[in-house]
């Protein structure tokens, strides 16, 4: 394929150009070689996509510097290459100047886009589910088939106000504006009689079912778009997209942690304990799993492929059950006196964790207490001051007393 044409040749300006300056040149040579000024030139056509490929690389910042510096790359497709539509070529340049000059043509409109919020079961975002959903959409009215008039389209007669054009031009100077006409919508048509359906917005609200399939691992906040599913468009333009967001509703036992599934089973201190057998739940189940003597709380335990399904065809991925040692909020008198009892026949080397924290604490006491004497000087009364406070005999007594 042949190389484009040097674009600052194509604008008629040197590499020393600045933006405005190059905006001035495609402004000049755009207005020459418009289709709405040219209209059947085929020649002017291919100029103006020329010209318009031209501006859209120098008047990107990025786009220019990669040029000044590699040139065209051969094998690219210009931006509006002999590939393009003239209307892209022509949608650009609509988009630089708008209707400054009065070239914009009557386009149709894009439907609007639709959100729609499906809250889901944790289990069901988690294992995949299919939904039908109900929302109300706008479409065509039937009687007359997206006109607004009775009759459908023999009902519409040619706008005075813009005289079917669709739009109202101003013309000052040399420049024209325009804008779209309020009394027709821009269409240049208005209905005779308006449809007593509709009432002549050719539009009415039904009710829209769609059946949408929610994949496995989904988490909140998923966004799946359904194309043209949204209201329609107007004039001949596209309908608009549905988007439906879903939200995962909290569960009491189960939560996410990246790609594994975390399951939270409370157990009593005596299972804990002692050792004991629980039924874990899981997403399409339960598992009987054996909890060992002396499980601490926090303690975690792996599940192999009871997780989430990673994808399809694969294994399910892994869940992790953590234990919590709950504590009973209210205890009987007579369970009472024989946690005491338990507690007491209890030696200190069946707790190490509070056996080590004891131990740090008497640490940190002693250095204060050197601290403490240093700074009173080591007088008899300061020394029963600080035992007093470290816990020491000197402490008991006040106490007692």
């Amino acid at each position: 394929m042949p190389l484009p044409r040097d674009y600052y040749d194509t604008l008629g300006v040197d590499r020393q150009s600045t933006e405005l300056e190059i905006k001035a040149a495609y402004r000049k040579l755009a207005l020459k070689f418009h289709p709405d000024r040219n209209p059947g030139d085929r020649e002017a056509e291919e100029r103006f996509k020329e010209v318009s490929s031209a501006y859209a690389v120098l008047s990107d910042g990025d786009q220019r510097a990669r040029y000044d510096r590699f040139g065209p790359v051969e094998g690219a497709a210009a931006p509006f290459g002999a590939a393009a539509d003239i209307a892209s070529a022509t949608e650009f340049f609509d988009a630089i100047f708008g209707d400054l000059f009065g070239l914009g043509r009557r386009r149709g409109t894009a439907g609007r886009d639709l959100r729609y919020s499906l809250e889901l079961d944790f289990e069901e975002a988690a294992l995949g589910c299919e939904k039908t959903i109900n929302f109300e959409r706008a479409e065509d009215c039937p009687d007359c088939r997206g006109s607004g008039a009775e009759g459908g389209a023999a009902g519409l007669s040619r706008c005075d106000r813009c005289g079917g054009e669709g739009v109202i031009r101003k013309k000052v100077g040399f420049l024209s504006s325009r804008r779209e006409c309020l009394a027709c919508g821009g269409t240049g048509e208005v209905p005779r009689v308006r449809c007593k359906t509709c009432e002549g917005a050719g539009l009415v609200d039904r009710q829209r079912q769609y059946r949408i399939r929610i994949p496995p691992a989904s988490t909140g906040g998923t966004n799946q778009r359904v194309p043209k599913e949204g209201s329609p468009g107007r004039r001949g333009g596209p309908a608009g997209d549905l988007h439906i967001i879903t939200r995962v509703r909290p569960h009491s036992i189960y939560s996410r942690e990246g790609d594994v599934l975390a399951i939270e089973v409370p157990v009593s201190f005596v299972e804990a304990s002692l050792g004991a057998e629980v039924d874990v739940p899981v997403l399409d189940g339960a598992v009987r799993m054996r909890i060992p003597a002396g499980t601490q709380s926090g303690s975690v335990f792996r599940l192999r492929g009871k997780g989430f399904p990673l994808a399809t065809g694969a294994p399910r991925g892994d869940a992790h059950v953590r234990v919590v040692v709950e504590t009973p909020v209210t205890v009987p008198a007579e369970a009472a006196r024989l946690l005491e009892t338990v507690g007491a026949l209890l030696p200190d080397e069946t707790l190490p964790r509070r056996r080590a924290f004891q131990e740090a604490c008497a640490r940190a006491t002693g250095r204060r207490d050197e601290d403490d004497a240093g700074e009173g000087g080591g007088g008899a009364g300061d020394g029963e001051d600080v035992r007093a406070r470290s816990g020491g005999p000197g402490r008991g007594r006040r106490e007692a007393g």
